[in-house]
């Protein structure tokens, strides 16, 4: 099978574990898989509606998700939840990143392929770690926000690298110590070491999207730190507040200028 072909048949399936299974094998088969950098794809008429996605969780206004103690098994559950949805969606961008924009390097596509395999294992411990409390994925209501801004941004590689890895999942950087701290104090320790593994990993997948969108920049002619605030403002995404966690941002390959800039515009 061809790489950029395999990620948009696994992308397309809505069963959970069919998708886990789909990621997997890929992942196995990567140093077989031929990679058609130059090949436009597109998504033949007979696949349902991307991303393929189970009928639950239910998905909601961010507004209308709530917010619950950690301290209550319940309320630890939700908030594990969330994050585990954050992880499926993310299973699906970067599938969805390797299949829809044509024309870069091999590493490229492989790039994306290793994180949704890393998405997909996150995906994995939280979903094994919730079943230990009696829930599972799908049993609490979630919101769309990540594929939200990969739909605004599906014509435009530049625009969905610097948007959703550097804007949408960086946001995870700064959030991951108080969610640890939220979930430690609640004396689940289990939790914090697969906060810990995901952290790590997550910074690896920032540092390919800055990695790649310096790369369109440069094949470009643009400015990174002037492009990335054009981008910010013209597809509306998220202002970014503090607290942020510069070390790992820094670990992730922002620059010096990058992290000024942010927090500038706080």
């Amino acid at each position: 099978m061809e790489l950029r072909h395999g990620c948009l048949q696994a992308l397309a399936l809505p069963g959970t574990s069919d998708k886990l299974a789909a990621v997997a094998a890929l992942w196995a088969a990567r140093e077989t898989l031929a990679t058609h950098a130059d090949a436009r794809l597109a998504a033949q008429p007979d696949l349902p509606a991307l991303p393929g996605r189970p009928p639950l969780p239910r998905l909601v206004d961010p507004s209308a998700v709530p917010q619950r103690s950690p301290f209550t098994d319940e309320g630890r559950a939700a908030l594990l939840h969330a994050i585990a949805h954050i992880e499926f969606n993310a299973i699906n961008l970067a599938l969805d990143v390797a299949w829809r924009f044509a024309g870069m390097p091999a590493a490229f596509y492989r790039d994306w392929l290793r994180i949704a395999a890393e998405e997909a294992l996150h995906f994995t411990l939280l979903r094994e770690h919730l079943l230990t409390l009696g829930f599972d994925y799908g049993d609490f209501d979630a919101h769309n926000a990540l594929w939200d801004m990969a739909e605004r941004t599906r014509h435009d590689l530049l625009a969905r690298i610097a948007l959703v890895p550097r804007t949408l999942e960086a946001r995870g950087l700064d959030a991951s110590p108080a969610v640890k701290r939220k979930l430690v104090g609640a004396g689940d320790l289990r939790a914090g070491e697969i906060l810990d593994l995901i952290l790590r990993d997550e910074i690896g997948h920032v540092a390919a999207g800055n990695r790649w969108y310096r790369f369109v920049c440069g094949q470009r002619g643009l400015d990174p730190v002037a492009t990335y605030a054009e981008l910010a403002a013209r597809y509306q995404a998220p202002k970014l507040r503090a607290p942020f966690n510069l070390e790992a941002r820094r670990a992730a390959g922002f620059d010096e200028a990058e992290l000024a800039a942010l927090q500038r515009a706080c």
